[in-house]
């Protein structure tokens, strides 16, 4: 094999290997955003319920009050 061929060789080498972690990484991609999407709906229905409950002990931050060190 010439050297133009081996080097052609190569980078279809390469390019099969960066398709492969494209892949890979779009299918990372795909599961961590279902994943924040199912948690930030936990925290809404979590937040919602919190309010929801009497005598909840969570104001609402306009009416918190300044830490001592502010």
């Amino acid at each position: 094999m010439n050297d133009y061929g081996q080097r052609l060789l190569d980078l279809e080498t390469k390019v099969a290997y960066q398709e492969s972690t494209i892949d890979q990484l779009n299918d990372t991609l795909v599961r961590l955003n279902a994943e924040l999407a199912k948690q930030s709906e936990q925290i809404r229905l979590l937040a919602q319920r919190l309010r929801s409950m009497p005598n909840s002990q969570i104001a609402d931050s306009s009416e918190e009050t300044p830490p001592p060190h502010y």
